[in-house]
């Protein structure tokens, strides 16, 4: 079998060792009249190689695979071995030898600009690393098809690893490090949209010394973006109502729930950015100004699901009653506009029955005649 031409994003050798699971010793190697471009696609750029007559595209030539390296491979990129071609590489010594390599055959006025591996590294290599590690957790146990599907949200996984070494002041807490923390054994869990890790794991005390081995089990999920739309000059807010799944399989009557507008951030994406875009999807509505409320985990005991909170300064009227959200998505959302009083009285009554609205609502009560006086 001829030797395999990597290009691009898989020329990063972190990535390149998640996906193979061991290191590689490629070899630097060049394919005649083709250049590398960036793919325009959401999340992190991709590479593709295009026709460009003259010149010269820059990549790693894979010697020596085995059928397992070529398998992680195909599953990694989403291609089948009938999609690579043949083609002739340059190596440093001048040798001309035949590889595969994944080809598009698109034009340069189809693409991005030209890919230059040290910057697209520097801005995205760590994100790219850890979606690949996303991804093969998947081999094995996951179709090409099936994984085609999970791909953006397995990116935005990773994306909330790299949102969380920000951390939260600890001036109350005690300073506890990762390395406290000791995984003695990570054991198989489920992997697919969401992922179950379990794992035996022994720690520190707060007296200083370390507990037995014990065995827990973490739900990995994602970080996301709520924002509470709120009117100060009408003193209004929108409150959205969906059927959720928590209520229907914990055996609720009542399987519709009152939430903020909320979304899942996206791989580079801010939290904010992500806030806006849920505001314009779920309820239609521009918001003018984000202010930051809390950033807090929805259930540290057991789950990663971590929430950045915004309120969203914003005009609000009741033509702004009714409904919205993603078909695609499979979003069937209604929208209620009301006074900021009877939202406050629902949390009374317990007709507010989610925890994040109501906690932002008990936050805009606090900064309430601000926001007003000021509108």
């Amino acid at each position: 079998m001829p030797d395999l031409f990597v290009y691009g994003t898989l020329c990063h050798r972190p990535v390149l060792t998640e996906i193979l699971g061991r290191e590689a010793e490629p070899v630097p190697a060049m394919l005649p009249d083709l250049s590398v471009y960036y793919a325009g696609n959401k999340g992190v750029p991709e590479a593709v190689l295009c026709a460009a007559p003259g010149t010269a595209a820059e990549g790693l030539l894979l010697q020596g695979l085995c059928d397992d390296d070529m398998a992680r491979l195909a599953f990694f990129s989403g291609r089948v071995d009938a999609e690579l071609q043949e083609r002739e590489a340059l190596t440093g010594t001048g040798a001309r030898v035949p590889v595969l390599v994944a080809c598009d055959d698109c034009q340069p006025q189809q693409c991005g600009p030209l890919f230059h591996l040290s910057e697209w590294a520097a801005d995205w290599g760590e994100l790219a690393r850890l979606t690949a590690r996303e991804i093969m957790r998947q081999y094995g146990r996951a179709s090409v098809a099936e994984l085609a599907g999970r791909r953006p949200f397995l990116a935005a996984r990773a994306w909330a690893q790299i949102l969380a070494r920000r951390g939260a002041p600890h001036e109350l807490r005690a300073k506890r490090a990762p390395d406290t923390v000791e995984i003695v054994q990570d054991r198989e869990g489920f992997e697919g949209f969401f992922r179950t890790r379990a794992f035996d794991l022994r720690h520190r005390r707060f007296d200083g010394s370390m507990t037995e081995t014990f065995s827990r089990e973490c739900f990995v999920a994602y970080d996301a973006a709520l924002v509470l739309p709120y009117d100060p000059a009408t003193d209004r807010v929108m409150l959205i109502e969906q059927l959720r799944y928590g209520p229907l399989f914990r055996g609720d009557p009542q399987l519709t729930v009152l939430e903020p507008a909320a979304g899942l951030v996206d791989a580079g994406e801010s939290p904010e950015a992500c806030a806006l875009r849920e505001a314009q999807e779920e309820a239609g509505l521009d918001i003018r100004e984000l202010r930051p409320m809390m950033k807090v985990y929805a259930a540290p005991g057991y789950s990663t699901e971590f929430y950045h909170c915004f309120l969203g300064l914003c005009a609000l009227s009741e033509a702004d009653n009714g409904m919205g959200g993603l078909e695609d998505e499979h979003e069937d959302i209604r929208n209620h506009v009301i006074p900021f009083e009877e939202a406050l009285a629902l949390c009374d009554s317990g007709e507010v029955n989610v925890g994040p609205l109501a906690m932002m609502l008990y936050w805009l009560a606090r900064h309430r005649e601000e926001l007003r006086s000021s509108a």
